[in-house]
């Protein structure tokens, strides 16, 4: 291990900062993690993301192995080419120059991406999608997220906005969601819309947060027959299949990988979901429809692949 190289994936979330110490062939060498707290303000926020990263690279340097360059994935809105969080509202962040104050405080190279396209290139390569030449990562938590990877690259769109899928409207005129649209599907099978939507149907009798009924709570009462749960999750399979189907027709995938939290509901995710995708298909093809294998670790591996890509060629697959 001692004189070998690493870089250091770095990934930010709404509540937690992720490190990882990543070898060439994707292999997490070492990992961390802090709170992000959130709660005491944007600039606090990028302090304790900076602190994190250098703790990080001096854990290197006591392991004896070097780091050619650091990979972050952010949350919010990335501009990957000016190296800017342009907007990320859960920490408190707007036109924050990340890669160039991360670069400062590190005397490293840098590389910025979003975090859902960092989580769908680690996927891609050393993943669910190994093999594939087209990738749909669509991972399933507080909202719906999307990337599209092509011949292992993110494909992110002219203005770093591409396959955000969760705010793909379904319902006109429908429910409000926090982009400032209506009928979003984030307002069908994003997780918050879940357990608000089932606690709406079933009224003060369902008990609020404090009586544990989240979105996998609700999951949980529908597999055991509950039949507003039932419904609910219904309603929110059927809108995701709709919305899949739609970037299905654009992107041709050959593969449509499912992440987050919500993925861990499986069968009972998958087979619906299949179905429902299978009775709206015209001339399109059905990809493979599969979980994500690297679960919450993606989105520092993806970082770190980007860092190694930064440093000198991909990361060999898996």
């Amino acid at each position: 291990m001692r004189g070998s190289e690493v870089v250091l994936g770095l990934d930010i979330g709404g509540t937690t900062v992720k490190t990882a110490l990543v070898a060439r062939d994707g292999t997490v060498v070492a990992e961390g993690r802090c709170a992000t707290g959130p709660e005491y303000g944007g600039a606090a926020v990028l302090a304790t993301v900076l602190e994190q990263a250098a703790h990080a690279v001096g854990e290197a340097s006591d392991m004896g192995v070097t780091v050619r360059a650091a990979g972050i994935a952010a949350c919010g809105l990335v501009d990957e080419e000016r190296g800017t969080v342009e907007f990320a509202p859960h920490i408190g962040w707007q036109d924050v120059p990340l890669r160039r104050l991360a670069a400062d405080r590190l005397g490293l190279p840098v590389a910025l991406g979003h975090d859902v396209r960092a989580g769908g290139l680690a996927e891609t390569r050393h993943g669910a999608g190994r093999g594939e030449d087209v990738v749909f990562f669509v991972p399933l938590g507080t909202g719906v997220g999307g990337a599209v990877l092509w011949h292992g690259r993110p494909l992110p769109g002219s203005h770093w906005r591409s396959a955000e899928i969760g705010h793909v409207v379904l319902r006109p005129g429908g429910d409000e969601c926090t982009c400032g649209q209506r009928g979003c599907l984030d307002t069908f099978a994003g997780g918050t819309a879940i357990a608000h939507r089932y606690l709406q149907q079933c009224g003060p009798a369902a008990g609020g947060p404090a009586s544990g009924v989240d979105t996998a709570e609700v999951v949980r009462r529908a597999a055991a027959g509950d039949r507003v749960a039932a419904r609910v999750w219904e309603e929110a399979i059927e809108a995701l299949a709709q919305a899949l189907l739609a970037g299905i027709t654009l992107f041709d995938p050959g593969v449509l990988i499912l992440g987050g939290g919500l993925s861990q509901a499986g069968d009972q995710l998958l087979v619906p979901l299949r179905r429902h995708l299978e009775r709206r298909m015209a001339f399109q093809v059905l990809p493979r429809l599969v979980r994500a294998e690297l679960g919450e670790a993606a989105g520092r591996i993806g970082a770190g692949l980007l860092a190694w890509d930064l440093a000198g060629g991909p990361a060999a697959p898996g």
